[in-house]
């Protein structure tokens, strides 16, 4: 997901993945009663019976992309050969999906399996849309963690991760010879490189787009919404304008203040700048690779963000994963289904066909432009996915632009704070 506003803490809250409730992977090999390869876990024999009885036919929505699609037939014709059950698959744009659901699952319609993103899990959620899963440790090996806790709602697992998205630094090494380990060595680079007459720049990002501005504030202990020992959000505690927060936003004003961010740029000057060789660096997503590998060829390399402090900071990260309809008949083999295509092996082939980043950390991926973005993966944190979370977007851009004009960020942030909350209570009532 490209913008703020259609994504998405693994700092903020932890699944006790063996406090998860035990739901054994059905078995492929119906001779021996051991579950084939790519099967998660063995049968329990003492499993009801009716469970294990196979459909003939598993139907799932695929984000109608010609490379996912292609994705997708290559895998589930290996889930088709070992299990017997045909899968059929139906082109549906991930963001229409949500509005078919709502009028027609309950009356029988939809899928087995549909694809979202994890900031729409609240308003899943709260239609009753997704069934719960009740997943092993061992069925959870291997996904990243941030990844289990973006599609976990309130402490229940709705579905199971297939890709991650996350931001990292683009650098030009023709500018940038070496990645800058620490923000120190950031701001040298803008310090030698920026000539804001010339339109040339050391680093440069949405100063004003908090999905990126995140990583600036929680390194000094900002936070969105304070979370219990459950994960469960508190709404009506907002970290936004805190101390560590404040910290942050005096951070950002001060490379506005000396000239290395210009005030009003945009996303697509941003890149219009990177890709004709007046920037050093950037911070942007993985979506970009194509554009700027084919503008930039061999000068073209990517970093992990730098550290505050010797921490490394922790960027925001949207999941897409597969959940099982609430309403299906054929729940435990559609739960089925999403483990096996979702596996390390079927990881490989999505990103292979689709070039899309698996949610997994036990996937080699053989590209030094993309490993990166698993690396900062690592520290990476998903955005609430409580519809809480759009107030929060246009009160905070707004707050940084204020910001980015010199007006004092601790007075900006806490109007912004109130804004939020108003927002809020207004959706609540």
């Amino acid at each position: 997901m490209k913008k703020a506003t259609s994504l998405l803490s693994s700092a903020v809250f932890v699944v006790t993945l063996s406090g998860l409730l035990t739901a054994c992977g059905p078995d492929r090999d119906e001779g021996n009663g051991s579950a084939s390869e790519g099967s998660a876990t063995p049968v329990n024999e003492e499993q009801d019976g009716a469970a294990l009885e196979k459909p003939e036919v598993l139907t799932m929505w695929v984000n109608d992309e010609e490379v996912q699609l292609d994705a997708y037939e290559q895998i589930v014709e290996k889930y088709e050969e070992e299990t017997g059950i045909s899968v059929e698959i139906t082109p549906f744009s991930m963001l229409d999906q949500l509005e078919s659901l709502s009028l027609d699952a309950a009356a029988g319609g939809g899928p087995d399996l549909f694809y979202q993103p994890n900031d729409r899990l609240g308003d899943i959620y709260l239609q009753g849309l997704a069934a719960e899963l009740d997943l092993t440790s061992e069925q959870l090996e291997g996904y990243t963690e941030g990844a289990i806790q973006a599609l976990n709602y309130d402490g229940v697992q709705l579905g199971i991760p297939a890709v991650i998205e996350t931001y990292a630094l683009y650098y030009n090494t023709e500018l940038v010879p070496e990645a800058p380990k620490t923000i120190e060595e950031l701001e040298q680079i803008a310090a030698d490189l920026t000539n804001a007459s010339a339109d040339e720049y050391g680093f440069l990002f949405e100063g004003t787009n908090f999905y990126y501005l995140y990583p600036f504030i929680e390194a000094y202990g900002g936070y969105v919404f304070d979370q219990n020992s459950e994960g469960v959000y508190d709404t009506s505690n907002i970290g936004l304008a805190n101390e560590g927060t404040a910290e942050g936003a005096n951070l950002i004003q001060s490379w506005y203040e000396a000239g290395y961010l210009p005030v009003g740029i945009t996303d697509d000057i941003i890149k219009g700048y990177f890709r004709d060789g007046q920037v050093g660096a950037v911070i942007s997503g993985p979506w970009n690779v194509s554009e700027f590998s084919e503008a930039l060829g061999d000068q073209l390399a990517v970093a992990p963000l730098p550290t505050i402090d010797g921490k490394n900071l922790s960027s925001y990260s949207g999941v897409k994963g597969w959940l099982v309809n609430e309403y299906s008949e054929n729940q435990y083999w559609a739960t089925d289904l999403a483990l096996y295509i979702t596996n390390p092996e079927n990881s490989l082939t999505y990103f292979e066909v689709a070039g899309e980043l698996p949610a997994r950390t036990d996937v080699e991926i053989d590209d030094e432009l993309r490993q990166p973005f698993l690396q900062q993966a690592e520290y990476a944190v998903p955005m609430p996915n409580i519809p809480a979370m759009s107030s929060v977007w246009d009160p905070m851009g707004d707050a940084f632009e204020f910001i980015s004009q010199g007006e004092d960020p601790q007075e900006v942030l806490e109007e912004a704070v109130q804004q939020i909350a108003d927002k809020i209570a207004l959706q609540e009532n």
